[in-house]
């Protein structure tokens, strides 16, 4: 089958395979977004005079059959078809012909691969926000119902001072806030339109930027269509560095329950079926959940230094090495969101040991806690200090496992609303409703 771009020469067969690779694997992820733009761009081609209103009407209505057989998981490259775009483009030239020929008009592939780009970005970015909340509020609820049960707090994985599985869990709620911060910039530069920028140079046609941002719901445009071509390897960097911020949570929190499990510890437990067995020792309990939690997590976090190596030294300009960039990225939003539902099915059925702290294996957790009794009393710290280390060296160091912490974010003040405001802020601030609406809009017949 021929190629959108080709002439009279037959490319070999080995560099059609090679140049091609997993592309039309990868372009089933930007179905749905190829319709949704070519929609736009062909409403805008008829309000500037290269589309006549009932060419753009039956264009329209095919577009959207396309776009419902996309939703219904119906739709697939044929065979010898290169990408999305020339999939999109015969079916319609095979319904409509000539016609389905014009959709190209003032655009090229290389802005059709970013408009594709940014509104699946957008998507998952809007879709990941769903599963980061429902973490996030699990996370606190279970801080909540936890706050007084005390845990040992570790530096150096030495024992430190008292800490409590509602402080532990508050932890990463708000670490998630942080990484929600993140992700809201990279749906701000995600969230302007490429659109128009052609081959990264501009048309001649009177094309109308500024509609098709508006029917596409971008926040605004990529004004410069050079920087437009420019942005395909940075969005996606920056996204999949929104992704690795989550990971990384994720990966600390399960590396955090894989400890906690261990018999030496001993301060979690879940039931017995979410974990394994072993098929040699009847014994075993094993927190793999977590431990590919960790694993897929980890590699998520190597995706921003893959997209920034792949994108080295590259000059302005469309070059297909950025082709590669989709094949670990598209993947990582599923993969990713996996790994939050089953960290939240662990912490969900996560039982946690009561008393902990009253095993005198955990009295030195209490040194600090002695010596601020002192100061209280008037003596200077310093002093304070060296009394109780020579206790603690004579034997002679008493204790009590009783806290009275009452500032900020501490043990008897985990700050949990303060937490959740600042969450909704974050949320706030990206206006997903008006996105929608636009979508809803633009696919009505």
């Amino acid at each position: 089958m021929s190629k959108l771009w080709q002439k009279n020469n037959k490319v070999a067969s080995s560099v059609e395979q090679f140049t091609i690779g997993k592309d039309q694997e990868m372009d089933l992820y930007l179905a749905a977004y190829d319709v949704l733009g070519s929609i736009a761009h062909t409403t805008m081609l008829s309000e500037v005079g290269l589309l006549t209103n009932s060419e753009q009407v039956q264009l329209k209505k095919a577009l959207v059959e396309i776009y419902a057989m996309v939703q219904a998981g119906n739709f697939q490259l044929a065979e010898g078809v290169e990408d999305i775009h020339s999939q999109v483009e015969m079916l319609l030239t095979e319904k409509l012909g000539d016609i389905g020929k014009k959709i190209h008009s003032a655009r090229s592939r290389n802005d059709q691969v970013l408009v594709d780009l940014k509104l699946f970005l957008r998507a998952e970015l809007m879709s990941l926000t769903t599963s980061v909340q429902s973490l996030f509020s699990l996370l606190q609820n279970k801080s909540e119902q936890h706050k007084n049960d005390l845990l040992p707090g570790y530096t150096h994985l030495q024992l430190a001072m008292p800490s409590s599985f509602g402080l532990w869990l508050g932890a990463y709620a708000e670490s998630l806030v942080d990484d929600m911060t993140i992700l809201q910039a990279a749906f701000t530069v995600v969230n302007k339109n490429p659109l128009g920028s052609a081959a990264g140079y501009g048309s001649s046609f009177p094309i109308n930027r500024t509609r098709t941002t508006e029917l596409l719901g971008f926040e605004t445009l990529n004004y410069n269509v050079v920087y437009a071509q420019m942005g395909r390897g940075k969005a996606e960097r920056i996204t999949a560095m929104a992704l690795a911020n989550f990971a990384d949570t994720l990966s600390r929190l399960s590396m955090d329950a894989c400890l906690f499990m261990n018999q030496n510890f001993g301060f979690i437990k879940f039931p017995e079926e979410l974990t394994t067995g072993s098929s040699i020792m009847p014994h075993k309990k094993n927190p793999d959940v977590f431990e590919l939690i960790r694993s897929y997590c980890n590699r998520i976090k190597a995706l921003p230094n893959e997209i920034m190596m792949m994108t080295t030294n590259l000059p302005s300009g469309y070059h297909r090495d950025l082709q590669l960039l989709k094949e670990h990225l598209f993947p990582a939003f599923q993969q990713l969101k996996n790994c939050m539902e089953m960290a939240s099915l662990m912490i969900q059925h996560m039982e946690v040991k009561q008393d902990l702290l009253e095993d005198p294996k955990y009295q030195y957790l209490f040194s600090v806690e002695e010596v601020n009794k002192l100061v209280n009393a008037g003596v200077p710290f310093r002093d304070a200090y060296k009394k109780i280390g020579l206790a603690i060296e004579d034997g002679n160091y008493t204790y009590s496992t009783k806290v009275a912490h009452t500032h900020e974010g501490s043990i008897g003040n985990l700050c949990t609303a303060e937490i959740a405001i600042a969450m909704k802020k974050v949320l706030n601030s990206m206006e997903f409703e008006k996105v929608d609406q636009k979508i809803n809009q633009l696919l009505k017949p």
